[in-house]
């Protein structure tokens, strides 16, 4: 079996008109819920064995923040700009390139593509995916390669408000 978790960024800072899209930072509170849903990631026994990301700065930076909380290193984050200039057959194309010694990847990237591809790979119904939220989809595959949609399950699904509510 292999996992995916999937991770939207968290907020970003809009205060800047004058930033564009790409260059976007975290604002406070997503520095903060970045930090929350990574304690939980890792209290939830999520483990990476690779960590991948769209390299806009509010992904990489939410990226960075879990990586801090999960023990994984920052320098071993791989920054694909497919994840950035968005399509679901593009983040697939990633998947299936991965080492079979990869058991579990977490991505981060951005909505829509995120929360579509999440249903395209799990089957699921998800409206779309809350800023630093995080689904969880297991594979009953042996190698990457075989990953394709509709073969994974949505184990579970997680975002900042829902452990408010």
């Amino acid at each position: 079996m292999k996992t995916i978790c999937l991770v939207r960024h968290a907020k970003s800072n809009w205060a800047d008109a004058q930033t564009g899209d790409f260059d976007r930072s975290l604002n406070s509170r997503g520095e903060h819920t970045a930090s929350l849903m990574a304690a939980m990631l890792k209290a939830m026994g999520v483990a990476a064995d690779l960590v991948i990301s769209s390299p806009a700065n509010r992904a990489i930076s939410t990226a960075e923040l879990f990586c801090e909380i999960l023990d994984y290193p920052k320098e071993k984050i791989v920054r694909r700009m497919e994840i950035y200039e968005g399509r679901a057959d593009q983040i697939l194309a990633i998947i299936q390139e991965m080492a079979e010694s990869v058991e579990t990847a977490v991505i981060f990237g951005h909505n829509p593509t995120i929360t579509e591809f999440a249903n395209l790979l799990s089957a699921a119904h998800m409206e779309s995916m809350e800023t630093c939220g995080m689904v969880r989809i297991d594979l009953e595959i042996a190698m990457w390669k075989d990953a394709a949609y509709g073969k994974g399950k949505k184990v579970w699904y997680e975002y900042p408000k829902r452990k408010t509510d």
